[in-house]
């Protein structure tokens, strides 16, 4: 098989790790060949087919971007290729070579997770092994440390079918990583996951509605009385309701004072929820989007805590915001070439600590995209949140590739944190996660639903809580200078590691 079909296939295998599919094992055998095509090749040769292992795991595992913006999903996933190829390009020749391999992936996907403009962990190797064995070692160093291993596994895949020729390096290099695979599952098991402290009966309100729709007026009005329908059918008693990403879209009220009967205010919004508060006798959580009232050119996305008695015991501003979504970088420019398909105002990003304090303790915050971060839900807990809460929005996108992925997401935030993850989205999918990363419970796409749950308060901080990423990314550059130190010595050993 031609190099180029080679990694085409990598690519491929890669891809089909990631969710709606979810293969996991198949991300080790698409690093054994992406470990393959790159073995004592030139360093042009190197990047070029590393580039293409990631262009074929980018662009069929993000297509959903294709039905929103064409030029973005282009774009997007020449990125994502670009890391693949700079971290295959980045690895030298030689008998330590397998070692430099799993630190410039780990570091690739680290910075793929971090920019251009905050990052885009969409896609990555990590979310493709969430529902595999290896997750829980995300407990003791993050999700760098999944990514890590599952390279590590490939590459000593790689490293034992290899059978032409073999040399000490290569042996060492395969008992390492199995050994320190090995190692990490029993640390995992043992690794500290919080304690419980209460419980809370909660209840997860889908106000259902069709896909690929986009915000208008008229239909903010229509998404507002699905919740409130849906939320006809939450079971008494229950101590939190928790309501969608931005499901409250009211329009200004115009100076005149005249309103259109096919329009929801901020006014009626506010009473409504206030009285569903108290028929419930509960804390609910809805999600407010609108314009800003002191910044005409700003957009709000925040979550509200409303108590029993109608005031509004917290909010909690959205802090990591979606690029090209949210907001435009570089706003002047992109306009020239795409301003039909822009957001017209930026949305006006937090600055708070992501948790909402009510009656029932410190719920921690992560509202959709912000799921995807790691440290978007650490800063929840190092803050006090007890359980995570995920309000999201995925009603507008195309297939299920997102909302999937958000859900393994939300596994590995709950494996990470030691918390129970509630994810609320208005046509799909809303969830339940256990602290062992467990679904539960999950809806279907565009019902009308609730979700019932007694879920536990929890304190006490996991290894990755504590500690963040700096430790894996500690690890990830050690192998990869151990990896150029070696390649400089002489060959003192019989044999190298070839490939083609």
């Amino acid at each position: 098989m031609a190099p180029a079909a080679r990694a085409v296939a990598a690519g491929l295998l890669i891809a089909a790790a990631v969710p709606p599919w979810g293969w996991w094992p198949a991300a080790f055998f698409g690093l054994a060949l992406l470990d393959r095509l790159i073995a004592n090749r030139p360093t042009a040769s190197r990047f070029c087919r590393g580039l293409l292992v990631g262009a074929a795991w980018a662009f069929p595992s993000t297509l959903w971007m294709l039905d929103l913006t064409p030029p973005g999903w282009v774009v997007a996933g020449l990125l994502h290729a670009l890391w693949i190829g700079l971290a295959a390009a980045a690895v030298p020749p030689g008998r330590w070579r397998r070692l430099g391999l799993v630190g410039t992936v780990t570091l690739a996907e680290l910075a793929r997770w971090s920019v251009p403009f905050g990052g885009a962990p969409l896609a990555t190797i990590a979310l493709g092994q969430a529902g595999g064995p290896l997750a829980p070692i995300v407990r003791i160093a993050g999700p760098l440390l999944l990514v890590a291993m599952t390279v590590a596994i490939g590459i000593g895949i790689s490293a034992i079918c290899d059978g032409r020729q073999r040399d000490r390096a290569s042996t060492i290099t395969t008992t390492l990583i199995f050994t320190a695979v090995v190692l990490a599952s029993i640390v995992a098991s043992a690794a500290p996951t919080g304690r419980p402290i209460g419980t809370l009966d909660v209840a997860i309100v889908q106000g259902g509605g069709a896909q690929r729709t986009r915000a208008t007026p008229t239909g903010a009005a229509q998404v507002f009385a699905n919740q409130l329908q849906a939320n006809q059918q939450v079971d008494m008693p229950v101590d939190l309701v928790l309501w969608p990403e931005n499901v409250v879209n009211p329009a200004s009220t115009p100076i005149s004072g005249w309103r259109l009967e096919d329009r929801l205010y901020k006014d009626d919004a506010t009473d409504a929820l206030a009285a569903e508060a108290a028929r419930l006798n509960t804390v609910l959580v809805p999600g407010w989007f609108h314009q800003d009232a002191e910044n005409p050119m700003a957009n709000r996305n925040y979550q509200t805590a409303i108590e029993p008695n109608g005031t509004v015991a917290d909010w909690y501003d959205k802090v990591r915001t979606v690029p090209f979504g949210e907001f435009v970088p570089l706003r002047s420019v992109v306009e020239l070439f795409a301003a039909d398909m822009l957001p017209a105002r930026d949305l006006l990003p937090g600055t708070g600590p992501a948790v909402l304090e009510t009656s029932l303790g410190t719920m921690g915050v992560t509202i959709s995209w912000e799921v995807f971060f790691d440290h978007r839900s650490r800063d929840a807990v190092l803050n006090g949140g007890e359980l995570i809460l995920n309000p999201t929005n995925g009603a507008s996108y195309w297939l299920t590739q997102v909302q999937t992925q958000q859900i393994a997401s939300s596994q590995l935030r709950a494996l990470e944190t030691g918390r129970w993850v509630l994810q609320a989205a208005p046509t799909g999918f809303s969830a339940v996660v256990d602290p062992q990363g467990q679904v539960l419970q999950r809806t279907a796409i565009s019902e009308q639903a609730v979700l019932h749950q007694r879920v536990e308060r929890r304190i006490g901080l996991t290894w990755a809580t504590r500690n963040g990423t700096r430790p894996m990314v500690v690890i990830a550059l050690f192998l990869w200078a151990l990896c150029w130190i070696t390649s400089k010595f002489p060959r003192t050993l019989p044999g190298s590691i070839r490939g083609n």
